[in-house]
């Protein structure tokens, strides 16, 4: 027990000298993706980050290892009316025809809070941050507060969260910013994400679905969508590779 108080010392010490950090993901026009659908004025186009390496360096961390496979949409909306995601029937096909449904923001936030109880994300989590086993499970323990966990919050103080979308880890916060770190990445993981919310007519968004991780590889996406003024679907099968 006391070893395992010095190594929770020691990375409280070491998360100190880090700031949590957002980074942002670049995407294209959907017309420069070789998926690209035009349905009826809804441009669409999308690109899947299952690749390890290519998921960590665009996030800033290893959303992998934490069970979780981002797909990148984007949509060009000329349709003169709002467009959303019908979450319920859209899914990730693997090489294998398995479908895989979304994860929701709370389902992708627990799985974030137990990779990091386990020490699942090491390194690259921020400038000068180290997420190992400790780490993590400060982190873990942290992410819990925005789930709505009792994860006994006295143990996190001072303490950094790290989602979906960047890192994770100790320090202050921006300058001028002093909402709470809290705050703050359950931010990142909602507008990273685009399943919930309405893209409105002439508008380019473009945002993330995640899937589970277990899902061995990313074939294809099945994209429905619900058009907001006379309530037409439409479903969308973008070929990811």
């Amino acid at each position: 027990m006391k070893k395992f108080v010095c190594m929770l010392i020691i990375a409280t010490q070491i998360s100190a000298c880090a700031t949590y950090e957002s980074r942002s993901v670049s995407f294209r026009p959907p017309q420069d993706y070789a998926n690209y659908q035009d349905a009826f004025g809804l441009m669409v186009g999308a690109e899947s980050f299952a690749d390890v390496k290519r998921a960590e360096e665009s996030f800033g961390f290893d959303i992998r290892a934490t069970g979780i496979l981002p797909v990148q949409v984007v949509i060009d909306n000329k349709t003169g009316q709002g467009v959303e995601v019908v979450a319920g029937q859209t899914f990730l096909i693997d090489d294998t025809n398995r479908y895989w449904k979304i994860l929701t923001n709370r389902e992708a936030t627990d799985r974030l809070q137990k990779a990091t109880e386990g020490g699942a994300i090491a390194g690259g989590a921020g400038k000068g941050a180290l997420l190992g086993a400790s780490a993590g499970a400060l982190l873990g323990l942290a992410i819990g507060i925005v789930s709505g966990r009792d994860v006994g919050s006295s143990v996190v103080k001072g303490g950094v969260l790290g989602g979906a979308g960047g890192a994770v880890i100790g320090g202050a916060g921006k300058a001028g910013d002093d909402r709470p770190r809290e705050a703050k990445i359950a931010d990142d993981v909602r507008d990273k994400g685009i399943e919930g919310k309405v893209m409105p007519t002439e508008a380019l968004a473009n945002g993330f679905i995640y899937f589970p991780g277990e899902a061995p590889s990313a074939k294809e996406l099945r994209l429905q969508v619900r058009f907001r003024g006379d309530g037409r679907l439409q479903t969308l099968n973008l070929k990811l590779r």
